[in-house]
């Protein structure tokens, strides 16, 4: 068992994995007297070899002790380990004895470990005896199982991170790596940089940071990706592109798909993309011409009502040109979270079996119930994370259990969501945090543990696993979710979970993933099945498969061209492209698109607590082109609200030529912890793909409107307060608490309205004028609140208010400055664009000024860029707007 280090005074140096996207970074945590006081990349690990992206260099912002569980909950009252798990254990037993397997289900997540994922799986599948536990990664790349499987017969990804590094073409189409995936990022730029030759095509209906690598940027309309790779097969084939030696000895159903495919010529692929047939015609060519290429692709494709279709599109055009499974080349999906892969490897999804193995194949039930030599083996699939709810609504599900993750504002449609859960008769919410928009639903409450305390593995992109290693002891109360689930699951009454460590639950895994496997699944851990403690403990990043008697083929797929499909052929799909379901009308003429800004990650629970990630972007914003804002008189930083079928969000307006006329745009990461109105989940109707379930987040149909409110109200707090504002924004900083108002109805008398509020016995005064009122409150000579109330929006520096907090002693000339709004200079220097040194707009454009016009050059001056690497996008675009230089002498630096 990983122990930690007793002896307080010696130094200590962990190794263990990222917490965020699925590129699987190696982090090296030093720790004095048992506190982690230092974060760096792992230099050797082959994900990242030293490089972390802001969020992974300020995890340890998020690791303290605000909003945990200390103890189970039942109805929201405290109770013991002992009869919370009894509670759990008797009710589900009490359901299933009543209404069948059927009525229970468990809703995972990308953050449990892998370990944690099999106990899951092995208790809903194997021993109550239903399919009904799904995960949130089906929301993120189920689509890109389904067309991998159909493909290759297994869902294996054929590329790994070397390939970005070694391609003569990198196509990124639905993917803003540039701020998703920050750290392969910058292997592509460096890549780019070593290989002048190389060339970047970005596909992307906005024109994000990512665009800034491109050589060729394609702007193409939403959902319409496969119609481009159909084209693309067509002019492989009517160019005479196509690797027929491959194509013949080693596929099936080629000329089925090209005849679907032929249907798509350049000017075809234009109307429909909505680009010029140039465009189309000379990417065709790139691709076409060089040696190898790399399609490397994210939820802009995946979360679709016909993702996989655009996935296979997409594999079909490798398949036909020879470019998979050698340097260089591939259909590469990236994932979203730490551990989907690990997840779609243990059969997290509610389609699957354990270790790749089919959930409605006899053969398959067969083994892997013989395997765990459980009573009973789900036959069939259960509900996917969308059913799941819908069949929560019906009354046909009656239990759930919700592990580490926050369906209330990830999944679409969210008062649907709501709806069900209240309907539930038995919410069980296992969680390493007190307060999320979910847990306010839960009949029972588990504390579990969170980074830094969790114990066991992970697998990333790249089918890489590494170690998650613990820091420091479980959070007062909290146990592992593999031990949650195995005390349940014994007080249930099944033998087969009397794990004590989580390296025993690794080694069952590892030998269900080799039991009875003739090499018909690449996925084997034979290598890795009787590791001792102690090896288990140091486990080195290793990619599958791991083969004990072939180890030559460790790490290789598809070796020999042999495909795991019954032929060993891999298969073409024929594709026929669809628009999405949720078109645009005259009530509802916007198309809303969704995702990840830089420094936040799904729903903020984590990274919200670093104060050092929430003054990038402080708040929610919708996305909206400059023609379309003149035609609605919205101007920049106006309150507008986006109304949809289902639901409506408010946020301030972003004026952007980077989304197209008729399209905007907004964060996913805010919910009802952060902002009044700002999920934009709501705004999505519970459209599927019909094949993979996942659901289509990337294509709404919105009307905008400008909101109208008849007072703004800026809050400074040392405290938290209880806001029922009309609406309102919150803002974590380092020494105060921000809150942003608006109200329908006036507010008269506001000295009143903000001691009410606060509550606070102090020093106020205030100063008003015809535009705004300013008030304040000193305690024991310190400044505790600030508010400024005015009938339009006002602009305060939050970094300024924020440093006011933190003096020991307001001064009068700061109480007066205060009262007039007028912070010092160093406060008004623009938006922050670095994050880890804190750089801001203006001293930048300084910098460039003068004649720094490398982003090498400005990282010398002023340090941006020169940690993380995250801000080097923005760092290119500010040299493009305000060098006197010719923009083709623009550089990127990459650091090693």
């Amino acid at each position: 068992m990983e122990t930690l280090n007793t002896c307080s005074n010696t130094p200590l140096l962990k190794q263990t994995t990222c917490a965020y996207c699925g590129v699987g970074c190696g982090v090296d945590i030093s720790l004095l007297n048992n506190t982690p006081t230092k974060l760096e990349g792992t230099r050797e690990h082959p994900a990242n070899f030293g490089r972390l992206c802001v969020k992974g260099t300020h995890l340890l912002d998020t690791t303290g002790s605000d909003n945990r569980l200390t103890s189970p909950l039942i109805d929201n009252e405290p109770a013991s380990w002992d009869t919370a798990t009894d509670y759990v254990a008797n009710k589900f037993n009490a359901i299933i004895k009543e209404h069948g397997p059927e009525s229970v289900a468990f809703y995972v997540s990308g953050q449990l470990l892998t370990e944690d994922y099999y106990v899951a799986n092995k208790l809903m599948k194997g021993y109550i005896g239903s399919g009904n536990i799904d995960t949130n990664s089906r929301l993120c790349m189920s689509s890109a199982v389904a067309g991998y499987k159909r493909a290759f017969g297994e869902d294996v990804v054929p590329c790994s991170y070397d390939d970005l590094e070694q391609t003569e073409l990198l196509i990124l189409i639905g993917s803003n790596a540039a701020w998703t995936h920050p750290v392969l990022y910058q292997r592509m730029e460096r890549a780019k940089k070593l290989n002048p030759n190389m060339k970047v095509v970005v596909i992307d209906p906005r024109k994000t940071d990512t665009a800034e690598l491109a050589d060729t940027f394609l702007n193409i309309k939403p959902g319409s990706d496969g119609a481009l790779y159909n084209g693309l097969l067509t002019y492989l084939s009517e160019h005479n592109y196509l690797d027929t030696q491959f194509i013949n000895a080693h596929t099936n159903g080629f000329e089925t798909a090209l005849a679907e495919a032929k249907k798509w010529s350049i000017k075809a692929v234009s109307d429909f993309c909505d680009i010029d047939a140039q465009l189309v015609s000379d990417f065709y060519a790139l691709f076409a011409q060089s040696p190898t290429a790399i399609s490397f692709y994210s939820m802009g494709i995946n979360q679709s009502s016909s993702g996989v279709d655009k996935c296979n599109a997409i594999i079909n055009a490798h398949l036909a040109s020879g470019k998979l499974l050698k340097p260089g080349c591939g259909p590469f999906s990236i994932t979203g979270q730490p551990n989907a892969m690990g997840g779609r490897e243990v059969g997290g999804l509610a389609n699957q079996l354990a270790a790749h193995l089919d959930i409605e194949n006899d053969a398959h039930q067969q083994l892997v119930q013989r395997f765990w030599q459980s009573p009973t083996i789900a036959k069939k699939a259960g509900c996917n994370a969308i059913d799941m709810f819908d069949e929560i609504a019906k009354g046909k599900i009656k239990a759930i259990w919700v592990m580490a993750t926050n369906p209330v504002v990830s999944l679409p449609n969210n008062a649907a969501i709501q709806h069900a859960l209240e309907q539930c008769e038995l919410v069980v919410v296992s969680d390493c945090i007190a307060k999320s928009d979910t847990l306010k639903f839960a009949n029972v409450a588990f504390p579990s543990t969170g980074w830094g305390e969790k114990n066991g593995t992970v697998t990333n992109s790249e089918r890489r696993i590494s170690r998650q290693r613990p820091l420091v002891e479980p959070f007062s109360g909290a146990k592992n979710d593999w031990q949650i689930m195995c005390l349940v699951a014994q007080k249930m009454g099944f033998e087969g979970f009397d794990f004590t460590d989580p390296s025993g639950i690794f080694e069952e895994w590892a030998q269900l993933t080799d039991f009875e496997n003739n090499g018909d699944r690449l996925l084997n851990l034979s290598a890795l099945v009787g590791l001792s403690q102690e090896q288990y403990d140091n486990l080195k990043p290793v990619m599958w498969p791991v083969l004990k008697n072939e180890p030559y083929k460790n790490g290789q797929v598809f070796v020999n061209k042999q495909f795991s499909t019954a032929d060993k052929k891999a298969r073409f799909i024929p594709i026929t492209p669809k628009l999405p379901v949720q078109q645009t009308s005259s009530d509802f003429p916007f198309v809303m698109n969704s995702g990840r800004i830089r420094d936040q990650w799904h729903t903020m629970s984590r990274t919200g607590k670093s104060t050092a990630l929430s003054t990038h972007i402080t708040r929610p914003y919708i996305e909206i082109n400059p023609t379309d804002a003149c035609k609605l008189n919205i101007k920049a930083n106006d309150l507008i609200t986006a109304n949809a079928k289902t639901g409506q969000v408010t946020a301030h307006a972003k004026v952007t030529e980077a989304v197209r006329k008729g399209e905007c745009f907004m964060p996913i990461h805010w919910n009802k912890q952060f902002a009044s109105s700002a999920t934009v989940s709501g705004l999505y109707q519970s459209v599927v793909d019909p094949i993979s379930g996942q659901a289509e987040c990337k294509h709404g149909a919105v009307d905008l409107v400008k909101a109208q409110f008849a007072q703004y109200m800026q809050v400074f707090s040392k405290t938290e307060l209880k806001i029922t504002s009309d609406f309102w924004l919150k803002v974590n900083a380092s020494n105060c608490v921000n809150y942003q108002l608006a109200l329908n109805e006036q507010q008269n008398d506001l000295l009143y309205y903000c001691q009410t509020l606060t509550g606070l016995q102090g020093h106020w005064s205030a100063m008003g004028s015809a535009k705004a009122m300013h008030i304040q409150c000193i305690q024991n000579e310190q400044l505790v609140f600030v508010a400024v109330i005015s009938s339009a929006q006002k602009d305060i520096s939050l970094e300024w208010i924020n440093h006011l907090f933190a003096e020991p002693l307001i001064t009068f000339s700061q109480l007066q400055s205060l009262l007039y709004a007028t912070p010092d200079e160093e406060f008004t220097q623009g938006a922050q664009v670095c994050s880890c040194f804190k750089v801001r707009e203006q001293p930048i454009i300084n910098a460039i000024k003068s004649g720094e016009n490398t982003v090498e050059q400005l990282g010398s001056k002023l340090k941006c860029g020169t940690n993380c690497g995250s801000c080097k996008t923005q760092l290119s675009q500010l040299i493009k707007q305000h060098t006197t230089q010719n923009a083709n002498s623009i550089d990127v630096a990459v650091e090693m």
